[in-house]
């Protein structure tokens, strides 16, 4: 792997952190209050949590969104605001068209002179600390407001943003199903701003380690992980993209030969790297002549997306690709618009702890099959039955199945199934915030009662506020007032 330095980079961007995005004169976001704004639009969000990385929470839902739709976390690039990213990322028609929330968490030029987020820094970018664990505030606060599938939380970003996607991904794959970084960074890959310029050249492994290392108890399952990278991108080498598959593929213990590769708009080339199964784990998306910045396509075909401006650059339609990549675009029952029928007859013939078993009926003029899970594409077939794993136990999950036919068109999907594993599901206590802190649930600062593990505020600890609490890790509780 050829080595790309960044020291040329780093005295003209300083406290950019190695990204280069220092043009300034975005317009400045005007902020919204939730007593002002609708579903529809873009609104803040006060009151999230302790917020120990200091930042903003924005975030946009289309109307009548129903509960158990999935999440995603969108993060903007050195300069650029929430608003600046949901007006030209095209995150918001993909919302509106498959049904998801969008969070856009916000910095500040009070954390950072240039406004990025602090992917280089550990008391910031690591698990349970600084903008990482008021990120995790974010998304508990969007779960419980939306009633989010907690399997479907996806989050992504662009440039700095992108290298705290990467962090977020490492701290939190407990949270997070998949990850896009867009001309990012490694997860871990610099613990202070003076190191970013010496930390490649790492084999897969140690790449790899980085990860394993950021929360040592976990071992899986883990993101599916897409990184979008210009090839002409001179402020984040494209070197990094490349780091970045090694790194995901060595997590997963996948090689780093490409499974599959195609050709896409705008000069992109996908290439796919399967996990042991068969599913796609990883994705590296190399985009030809781009520069550094997010790719949008402008235009009211069903592939493009987003307007132009300052690091938005037009080639292709990323968001649009890399939701697919997640499978939204599969809303809440799977499928697609191919001519082929549904298949008939799926069944769950067997459950464990961590997984479950389907078999279904044959479809004439079926190459493959996409499975989906709680409306997610987990997988594919060739056959008429498939076995999936890495589940938690004692939870339900819903399945559905659709036909591939031999161009890759997506046929109708199955009637849904529900699968529930085996073993004990995770525990809820409802009580008062007095006892939920005695009981060794939560805890009080200030005044205030925090849930432990997720430090949500539960509100005043002296008067009786009473509060359900989900215990979905040991010792990690979060907030699950809507239901558990």
């Amino acid at each position: 792997m050829p080595h790309v330095p960044w020291r040329t980079f780093l005295p003209r961007i300083a406290l950019a952190a190695a990204l280069g995005v220092v043009t300034t004169g975005l317009s400045a976001l005007t902020p919204l209050t939730q007593s002002a704004a609708a579903a529809g639009t873009l609104q803040q969000v006060t009151g999230f949590g302790s917020n120990p990385g200091n930042l903003s929470m924005y975030e946009y839902a289309p109307s009548g969104l129903p509960a158990g739709a999935p999440l995603v976390v969108a993060l903007h690039g050195c300069t650029q605001s929430a608003s600046d990213y949901h007006a030209h990322s095209g995150w918001q028609k993909f919302a509106d068209q498959w049904g998801f929330a969008v969070v856009y968490p916000q910095t500040s030029s009070a954390n950072n002179s240039l406004s990025c987020f602090s992917w280089f820094d550990s008391d910031k970018d690591t698990r349970g600390k600084g903008e990482a664990a008021s990120i995790l505030q974010m998304v508990d606060t969007a779960v419980a407001q939306y009633g989010s599938d907690r399997h479907r939380v996806y989050v992504t970003g662009l440039s700095a943003g992108g290298g705290m996607t990467a962090d977020l991904l490492a701290d939190y794959p407990d949270v997070f199903a998949g990850g896009s970084v867009d001309a990012g960074l490694p997860a871990q890959c610099a613990t202070t701003l003076t190191a970013a310029s010496g930390c490649q050249n790492l084999t897969p492994k140690q790449w790899g380690d980085k990860v394993r290392g950021s929360y040592p108890e976990y071992s899986g399952p883990w993101p599916r992980v897409a990184v979008w990278q210009g090839s002409s991108d001179t402020t984040v080498a494209p070197v990094n993209a490349t780091e970045l598959r090694d790194q995901w593929t060595d997590v997963w213990g996948i090689g780093q030969t490409a499974s599959s590769t195609r050709n896409l708009t705008g000069g992109t080339t996908e290439s796919v790297y399967d996990d042991g199964t068969g599913k796609p784990a990883v994705a590296l998306f190399s985009v030809s002549g781009m520069a550094h910045g997010l790719a949008v396509n402008p235009g009211s075909g069903p592939d493009q997306c987003g307007t132009t401006g300052t690091y938005y650059l037009n080639a292709i339609c990323s968001s649009y690709y890399t939701a697919k990549f997640w499978g939204l675009d599969a809303g809440s029952q799977g499928g697609g618009t191919g001519s082929l029928p549904a298949p008939t007859g799926l069944t769950v013939t067997g459950t464990t702890d961590t997984g479950a078993s389907l078999s279904w009926n044959t479809v004439g003029g079926a190459a493959s099959y996409d499975v989906y899970r709680d409306g997610t594409r987990t997988g594919s077939a060739t056959g008429t039955s498939y076995d999936d794993t890495g589940l938690s136990a004692g939870t339900a999950y819903t399945y559905t199945v659709a036909a591939v036919d031999p161009s890759g068109a997506v046929g109708a999907s199955s009637a849904p199934v529900t699968a529930t594993t085996t073993g004990a599901a995770p525990k809820c206590y409802t009580d008062d915030n007095y006892h939920q802190v005695q009981a060794g649930r939560a805890h009080q600062s200030g005044g205030y009662t925090y849930a432990n593990g997720s430090a949500q505020n539960m509100g005043l600890y002296n008067v009786a506020i009473t509060h359900t609490l989900k215990e979905t890790a040991a010792g990690y509780f979060v907030i699950a007032d809507s239901g558990c």
